[in-house]
């Protein structure tokens, strides 16, 4: 029954995070339409980061995920997800009312990505990094979606914005009709605002989070930007249909994060969470310093060295939030993960904003050297977390003694 729900609920959650970057995948396509500005460009991405933040943060504040039925929830929020994305394909033709209706996408996202890693976690005690792991690799395929959408015929903007929104309906039904939570559940939970602020009381928990958070920093800015820094070297290496084959690449570097995912999360249910955080971190951390100097180099030689990055960028993201199923209060796990993507999502507004600017001053060769702080901040965290008696708890750690 584990593995069937594994499966079902994975797939949910790729149908489901469609809705992420489906105004990403088409902004050169809205910025001949609606002539927007760089600064444009980036609020569509960050209203929906913004609408994740605050729905998450009142998902914890009032222990949404831990009092009301899991899978209700997620299908509930990915319905409504679809629903207000699918709207700007229907007829919005101005920035506007497109940034409202992505925060409003982003804030119903907060009750599909957190509540998919509750249920996963009630149905795995063992194995369960390698159960998230497989979640998140749907997820970061989910993200990568509408890039392979835009390739494929390259459809009109607003049909990839119905067809993002028609795959989270359909990933809402899945969740809704066949799956449910598994053995592993705690019912236990009463509603305490307070809880989020005893999260950061616990040193276990407050260190995972640290790691996340040096993560998070990296990863959403990289997944963002990656489209527009494959197209401008392409274009400046005099590549025919540039566009096209940055949207294909950055489908690639997404979407291969599914690999790193997967392969982490059977690593660290092994040899141990914090490992294996520490080792994808610092080989992320050497991507963030190196992978300028190939802007305008060779085509094949910078693809090959983002697509490294794509596996190692997100293969430890599933082992922090493993990492917090098995340090927080078992009643308020839900709470507990959704403050976490709450505040490292946060976190990603700053990085996202900053990319830009970074890259009028130093160019693509330098621009992403400012992201290396965040892997050396997670690395420092998860280290220090390693040698606390409760990293015991985790996935792994106990066979290194």
């Amino acid at each position: 029954m584990r593995w069937r729900v594994l499966i079902l609920l994975s797939v949910a959650e790729l149908l489901g995070m469609a809705l992420w970057f489906s105004a990403t995948a088409v902004v050169p396509s809205l910025a001949t339409a609606w002539h927007l500005s760089d600064a444009s460009k980036a609020w569509l991405t960050m209203s929906v980061q913004i609408g994740f933040v605050v729905g998450a943060f009142l998902s914890a504040l009032f222990n949404v995920s831990d009092l009301v039925n899991t899978r209700y929830l997620f299908a509930g929020c990915a319905f409504a997800g679809a629903l207000c994305n699918g709207i700007i394909g229907i007829g919005v033709d101005s920035i506007g009312p497109a940034l409202i209706l992505r925060f409003l996408t982003g804030v119903c996202l907060a009750g599909v990505y957190p509540p998919g890693m509750k249920i996963m976690a009630t149905w795995f005690r063992e194995s369960r990094g390698m159960a998230i792991g497989v979640l998140v690799g749907a997820l970061t395929i989910g993200s990568a979606s509408p890039h392979l959408l835009k390739v494929l015929g390259s459809p009109h903007w607003r049909q990839l914005m119905l067809m993002a929104s028609l795959a989270a309906g359909v990933g809402g039904c899945l969740c809704l009709f066949c799956v449910r939570e598994g053995p592993y559940q705690s019912s236990g939970a009463r509603f305490d605002w307070r809880y989020i602020g005893r999260v950061f009381g616990d040193p276990g928990v407050r260190l995972a989070n640290f790691g996340y958070f040096g993560h998070m920093w990296e990863l959403y800015a990289v997944w963002t930007w990656i489209p527009l820094f494959l197209g401008e070297s392409f274009q400046e290496r005099g590549i025919i249909d540039a566009g096209l084959w940055s949207a294909l690449g950055a489908f690639a570097v997404i979407g291969i994060g599914s690999v790193g995912c997967l392969g982490a999360g059977i690593l660290a249910d092994r040899y141990g969470r914090t490992t294996v955080t520490i080792g994808s971190m610092l080989l992320s951390g050497l991507c963030c310093l190196t992978v300028g100097l190939l802007y305008g180099g060779s085509p094949l030689l910078l693809l090959f060295a983002c697509l490294l990055w794509g596996v190692v960028i997100v293969a430890d993201s599933a082992q922090f939030s493993t990492s917090i199923t098995e340090l927080a209060d078992p009643d308020y796990v839900g709470t507990a993960l959704t403050l976490q993507t709450c505040l490292g999502f946060l976190l990603t507004l700053v990085s996202i904003r900053l990319l830009p600017v970074w890259v009028s001053w130093v160019s693509w060769q330098w621009a992403f050297a400012g992201l290396a702080v965040g892997p050396a901040f997670g690395v420092w965290s998860m280290y220090r977390l390693r040698q606390l008696p409760v990293a015991q708890k985790l996935g792994g750690e106990k066979q290194k003694t």
